[in-house]
């Protein structure tokens, strides 16, 4: 790749999407240019273009026609971006440098202590939660998340350059182009059957991930995944493990064994035993990468969370809202059990928009199970994301699957309505589209309803 000091101009194709945003923000923090494209304006892009980033919603060409030098500029592209691009393709024809966003994350962090978080779920909890406890302890980190962290409105956390924290993306492969120190494995559940058919060939790109550690360095990884390293757990023999786990006042308090000693007391704010894996992970590669102790405990009971991951949009004796980026089975029952372990006895309404017609072929009775362990459903229609329709495939067809009574199809014009009329104390909103945006309109609704 193209040495980046000499780079004064950086454009991103597909600049709105939570990984490529939080590179924008990077090369603009260091006094680069920086601009791109977007299919269309999001809460992101509002918020890049207020940090002076320049930002289109047109596929036209004539808008960077002669505006950028070749020798000076560097394309970056997320593969979410249809083949077909009238920008991509230009720059192509051009003989720009294009790189994808994987490759641009590799050089950056290639020279660094690089700290990367990979697993089909959990990862952007987990790397937001590392990258906290690192800046809390001033370590020199820069970290890279896939979500808006709560103590820094942000994707990016700057604190200095001598360790970065990534979250190590499968899709695509593109964690194969890390060179991680310390990396942290979640989970290997079948995902992304779109990219690699099978359960079997996933396991297999984690191994080459984990592979990638060099040998003075921490793999970490969910015990029982067929992975030599160190292991992690909650309340089961571990190399790190959370034992004498509580809740007390809303909140997770536990003891952290880790293979030389115990940190007792710590808290967790977080609601969900997923979200305890997730803190103990990043709190294990903390101590390898040798952060000290004694700041792990107050940085972790500081940690606020991640945007649409368990956030609470309305948190009242009678009402509760929670909306949640879950969009895979075993996503939808970690966001269940921790419903069900703090709202014990109440009646929970789950608001459900599938993400993209292949994940809801391949994995229909899944969803149909987790979704019908709520008491009431409400499913919309799957939002397509980069993906063209599939025959057979849409949101009624999920619906039959359902063995719930309490089940209904909704639209979004119709959405606010049903919520009211089901009166249910308990409501979470589930989804990676854009059901976060119809989040914040059901919010109004109850506000204005009182």
């Amino acid at each position: 790749m193209t040495n980046l000091n000499h780079i004064q101009h950086f454009y991103f194709i597909g600049i709105g999407g939570i990984g490529m945003s939080a590179l924008a923000r990077y090369f603009n923090a260091n006094g680069k240019q920086v601009g791109g494209y977007d299919k269309t304006p999001s809460e992101i892009t509002k918020a890049l273009e207020n940090e002076g980033i320049a930002v289109s919603f047109k596929d036209e060409v004539t808008l960077v026609e002669s505006k950028y030098a070749k020798e000076s500029t560097l394309i970056v592209y997320t593969p979410a971006i249809p083949l077909d691009s009238n920008l991509l393709n230009y720059f192509k024809e051009q003989n720009y440098t294009v790189v994808k966003r994987s490759d641009l994350l590799g050089e950056i962090t290639k020279n660094t202590q690089c700290l990367a978080v990979a697993g089909t779920h959990g990862k952007t909890t987990t790397s937001a939660i590392l990258g906290h406890l690192l800046a809390y302890a001033e370590e020199e980190v820069t970290a890279f998340l896939g979500g808006v962290a709560e103590n820094y409105n942000s994707n990016l956390i700057l604190k200095g350059s001598k360790v970065t924290v990534v979250e190590a993306d499968e899709f695509d492969r593109s964690f194969l182009k890390l060179q991680p120190f310390i990396a942290g494995i979640t989970s290997m559940d079948a995902d992304h059957l779109d990219i690699y058919g099978d359960e079997e060939t996933i396991k297999e790109a984690f191994a080459a991930f984990a592979a990638l550690v060099p040998e003075n360095g921490f793999l970490l990884h969910k015990k029982g995944l067929p992975l030599k390293g160190l292991t992690v757990a909650i309340e089961e023999p571990a190399d790190f493990e959370a034992q004498n786990v509580r809740i007390e006042n809303g909140a997770y308090m536990f003891d952290l064994k880790t293979p030389a000693i115990t940190i007792y007391n710590l808290v967790l704010n977080l609601p969900g035993r997923h979200n305890l894996f997730n803190a103990v992970l990043a709190l294990g590669m903390a101590v390898c990468l040798g952060t000290p102790i004694h700041n792990l405990p107050k940085a972790l009971l500081t940690f606020k969370g991640v945007k649409r991951r368990f956030s609470y949009k309305i948190k009242t004796e009678n009402l509760v809202l929670i909306d949640d980026y879950a969009h895979h089975p075993e996503e939808i029952n970690a966001v269940h059990h921790a419903v069900r372990e703090m709202y014990p006895g109440k009646e929970i309404l789950v608001v459900f928009q599938p993400h993209l017609f292949s994940r809801t072929r391949d994995f229909a009775d899944g969803f149909a199970e987790s979704l019908a362990r709520f008491d009431k459903v409400l499913l919309m229609e799957i939002y397509p994301a980069r993906e063209k329709p599939i025959a057979g495939i849409n949101s009624a067809w999920l619906f039959d699957k359902i063995n719930n009574p309490n089940k209904k199809l909704v639209s979004k014009e119709n959405l606010s309505e049903e919520i009211h009329k089901s009166r249910s104390p308990v409501n979470v909103m589930l989804g990676a589209g854009d059901i976060g945006e119809e989040v914040e309109n059901i919010v109004k609704s109850f506000s204005h309803a009182n």
